[in-house]
């Protein structure tokens, strides 16, 4: 792999860094649920130690080591670089204040990634948080199980005293537990997980005027004999599940309170452009799911607006990018559960279309889809289509723009 000469000094000055204040690093891998996980565990970690988490989605050959480097929120020219530099270089000389963990997400956009990257940064745990049947970012690689042997170099990387965690829902994920050197701890809804989660629930409530307002989500924990309720308010979605149950798994693996960890996720919120929902026009909701989409998290975001309890339920989907080869199957098989949920259908973009052209196949009334090529399009008609009590989800690629779409539907 080629290398720029910044990409270079970056690695170098995180290295040394890491050589010099000893940090325990958290590593945080996957198709979807990255950024969710990194954060309920930095804010469980964050009631018993100084911890550091990557902002945003710094996860690759600049952002991992930046987040080592100082706690940077975003990356802006020449002279932030130099400062940047200068700052690690301090941190090497002289002695400063240093978090006791780092929580760092490993992208894996191309073959070499995680290798470069745990490089600079060996993990002592990796949480593994799911990869699906289609994974997104696939467009590199040249099938799913070159990105599954990737994404695995993150668990390969944990020394034989570290713990792997690892989505025991998830088939892909589960075949790394052969390659894992240290202890592996699982989690999910499977019933010999190390942390089970049952009685999973996506909360709405019946307001005045027979209108449906969502709520939040509930769930309980099993380990060993211990069993620990959760309810969150505020996010929805069964990835919100496993992201607060991994960061339980974390808390647990460094011997903390069971009861102190799920006291810790009270103060969890959802991330903005995931799951978020907002009241609309119309007495209407609205899921925002906009920040990216991969086959997983829109089937996974289906789920959730079929769970929760609403009038009409609508879904706005557009293209799903860098899927390579997966893309036409990818697409077809989301049009097929939509027909199935929802009552309005609208697509955006060339991709989407094959969502349309697939829910008409599996029986859906095809008076009740909509199909635009661009958001800039079902920008100008979307209000008209929006009914009282709706639900509706927004979600695509992050290319793709629609969080314009939820600004126009919001109240």
């Amino acid at each position: 792999m080629n290398h720029t000469p910044l990409q270079k000094i970056l690695a170098f000055l995180a290295k040394k860094i890491i050589e010099k204040y000893q940090p325990t690093i958290i590593g945080v891998t996957g198709t979807v649920g990255k950024t969710s996980t990194k954060e309920a565990i930095t804010l469980v970690l964050s009631q018993f130690k100084t911890v550091r988490g990557s902002f945003g989605n710094h996860n690759n050959e600049l952002g991992l080591p930046l987040t080592v480097i100082g706690d940077y929120k975003e990356a802006t020219g020449v002279f932030f670089w130099l400062g940047v530099i200068w700052d690690g270089v301090k941190k090497i000389i002289f002695q400063s204040e240093y978090p006791e963990f780092l929580v760092l997400e490993y992208a894996a956009d191309k073959p070499g990634d995680i290798r470069y990257l745990t490089e600079i940064a060996r993990p002592n745990v990796a949480v593994v948080t799911a990869i699906g049947d289609m994974p997104a970012h696939a467009e590199f690689y040249s099938s799913k199980e070159a990105l599954v042997r990737e994404k695995s170099r993150l668990v390969e990387a944990v020394p034989s005293n570290g713990i792997v965690i690892l989505n025991a829902d998830d088939l892909a994920v589960m075949t790394m537990e052969t390659r894992s050197k240290a202890k592996v701890f699982k989690v999910g809804f499977y019933k010999e997980s190390d942390l089970r989660i049952f009685n999973f629930e996506n909360r709405s409530h019946k307001l005045d005027g027979g209108y449906f307002r969502p709520d939040g989500i509930s769930f309980k924990l099993e380990h060993k004999t211990s069993v620990i309720p959760i309810i969150i308010n505020g996010v929805f979605g069964k990835s919100y599940s496993y992201a607060l149950t991994n960061a339980v798994a974390v808390g647990l693996a460094f011997g903390f309170n069971l009861v102190k960890i799920a006291g810790a996720l009270q103060y969890y919120h959802s991330i903005e452009r995931r799951m978020r929902v907002y009241e609309g026009i119309r007495h209407s909701y609205i899921i925002d799911d906009t920040y990216n989409a991969s086959p997983l998290s829109v089937s996974a975001a289906l789920e959730t607006l079929h769970e929760l309890e609403s009038g009409r339920k609508v879904a706005i989907l557009g293209d799903m990018l860098e899927l390579g080869d997966f893309s036409e199957e990818a697409h077809y098989d989301i049009g097929k559960q939509a027909s199935k949920i929802v009552g309005l259908l609208i697509t955006v973009g060339e991709r989407a279309k094959l969502i349309a052209e697939a829910a008409i196949r599996f029986g859906f009334n095809e008076e009740n889809i909509k199909v635009f090529n661009s958001t800039k399009e079902a920008k100008k008609s979307l209000r008209k289509l929006i009914n009282e009590n709706d639900l509706i989800l927004v979600k695509a690629s992050r290319r793709m723009k629609l969080e314009e779409l939820v600004k126009e539907l919001k109240k």
